[in-house]
C-alpha cells in the first residue's frame, strides 16, 4: 500500500526523542507524518536523562515543557566535588524559561517518551511499531520508501532519526565513523537522597561519578569509567563491579554506593560519538539527532540537539517551497552548532581521561552557554 502522494507527506524512521519531536513539529505545521519504529513495543532503553535549558525551550514551543517539569525534577545548579570530597565549584545554568522556572530537568526516559508519544499521536502522527526502512529511492520530487513489511510509501520527505547506528544514514549513502573514547559509562536507578536537589558531579582518582534527580523519589547514578577497552559484562556482575568502582570516592559517594547495592536497573555502555562531516541529506532524505551528530554524554546535550533539530527542520521546510531547499537550509543552520557541541563533549572526555577535571569545568560551562543561544 502506498501513502498519499503530496507535497507535505513524511516518513520518519525512529520513535526516539528526535523522531517524535520532529513528527510533532511537522504535524503541527500541517504535514501528514508516519513513524516507522523497529522496536515492536514502546518500552524504552535507558533510565533517565537531563533536559537542559535548550531542550526545555524547544519543548516549550511544542507545548510540552510544563508537562516535563511536572513529571520530572526541575533544577538549576551543577555542584562539582573534587577528588578529596571537597566542593570544587557550582555552575548555575542559564534559565531559558524565565527567572521563576528551573534551568533544566531530570526525567525518566519512559516518562519523557510517554509524553512525546501522546503529543505526536494527538496531532495525528501514525506510529508503526516493529517496522523499519529497507530501501530508499528517489522518485522525481518524491522519495520511494520500502518498509520491512514489504509495503511502500512515496512521500515528500524521509527523516532518519534512528540513532547513532542509523540504517537510514547508510541507505542515503551518507558515511561516518563511530568513535570510541576509552570510556564506559554506567547508569543505575536509585532512590533520590534528600540532599540531591541538583546535579552532583564527583571527580575521582581514576573515574568520575555523579547523581541526577529524576523525580521527588528517584535519581540515577552515573559513573564514567576511564581508560578501559570496550567490553560487555554479564548481567550478574554489573552491580558488584559498579560498587567496586565507587569505593574509590570519598564523602557522599559512599551513600550513593549503598543505594546502588539495591538497584535492579544498571546499564553499562561505551562512550561513542559520531559527526557527519559531509552531507546530512540526499535529495529529500535527511538524518537528524544522533544519526547526524552524537555527542558524548558529558555535555548532557544530545536530547537538546535532537529536539531542536525537529523544530528547526519544520521551520525551514515552512520557509521554502521546495522540500530539498528546506532540507539544505536546515543542515546549513544546524551544522556548526552541532559540531561545536560534539567537539566540546569529546574535549571534556579527554580531560576526564587525563584526570584534569578542573580544566573540564570551564569547557562544560562554555558549552552550556553556547547552547543557550538561539537555535
Amino acid at each position: 500500500m502506498n501513502s498519499c502522494r503530496g507535497a507535505r507527506t513524511a516518513v520518519i524512521v525512529g520513535a526516539g526523542v528526535a523522531g517524535l519531536t520532529a513528527a510533532t513539529a511537522l504535524a503541527g505545521a500541517g504535514w501528514q507524518v508516519e513513524i516507522a519504529e523497529v522496536n515492536p513495543s514502546r518500552v524504552t532503553s535507558g533510565w533517565g536523562l537531563c533536559l537542559t535549558g535548550p531542550a526545555l525551550r524547544a519543548l516549550a514551543e511544542l507545548g510540552l515543557a510544563e508537562g516535563c517539569l511536572a513529571e520530572g525534577y526541575g533544577m538549576s545548579v551543577i555542584t562539582h566535588v573534587d577528588v578529596d570530597g571537597e566542593p570544587a565549584g557550582r555552575a548555575r545554568l542559564p534559565g531559558l524559561l524565565g527567572a521563576r522556572r528551573p534551568a533544566m530537568a531530570g526525567i525518566a526516559r519512559p516518562v519523557l517518551h510517554r509524553i512525546l508519544y501522546a503529543e505526536a499521536e494527538q496531532r495525528g502522527v501514525a506510529v508503526r511499531q516493529g517496522l523499519t526502512v529497507t530501501a530508499v529511492d528517489e522518485a522525481g520530487d518524491l522519495v520511494r520508501v520500502q518498509l520491512s513489511d514489504g509495503t511502500v510509501r512515496q512521500v515528500a520527505l524521509l527523516v532518519g532519526a534512528d540513532g547513532i547506528r542509523s540504517s537510514v544514514r547508510g541507505l542515503l549513502g551518507l558515511e561516518t565513523s563511530l568513535d570510541y573514547h576509552g570510556q564506559m559509562v554506567w547508569r543505575a536507578l536509585v532512590p533520590r537522597p534528600q540532599w540531591a536537589t541538583g546535579i552532583h558531579h564527583f571527580a575521582g582518582k581514576a573515574d568520575s561519578a555523579g547523581l541526577v534527580p529524576l523525580s521527588a523519589g528517584q535519581a540515577y547514578v552515573f559513573v564514567t569509567e576511564n581508560g578501559v577497552e570496550r567490553s560487555v559484562l554479564p548481567e550478574t556482575e554489573l552491580v558488584p563491579r559498579l560498587q567496586q568502582i565507587l569505593e574509590g570516592f570519598p564523602g557522599r559517594v559512599e551513600e550513593i554506593r549503598s543505594l546502588v547495592s539495591g538497584s535492579t536497573s544498571v546499564v553499562r555502555r561505551p562512550v561513542l560519538t559520531a559527526l557527519l562531516e559531509g552531507a546530512w541529506h540526499r535529495g529529500n532524505g535527511v538524518v537528524i539527532g544522533d544519526a547526524a551528530h552524537a555527542p558524548a554524554p558529558q555535555m548532557a546535550s544530545g536530547a537538546a540537539l535532537a529536539i531542536e533539530d525537529g523544530l528547526v527542520l519544520a521551520e525551514e521546510l515552512g520557509r521554502h517551497t521546495a522540500v530539498a531547499a528546506g532540507v539544505e537550509a536546515f543542515v546549513k543552520r544546524r551544522r556548526q552548532r552541532c559540531r561545536t557541541v560534539v567537539e566540546t563533549s569529546v574535549a571534556i572526555a579527554g580531560l576526564e581521561r587525563a584526570q584534569r577535571h578542573r580544566a573540564a569545568y570551564p569547557l562544560t560551562d562554555a558549552g552550556h552557554r553556547l547552547m543557550a543561544e538561539p537555535a
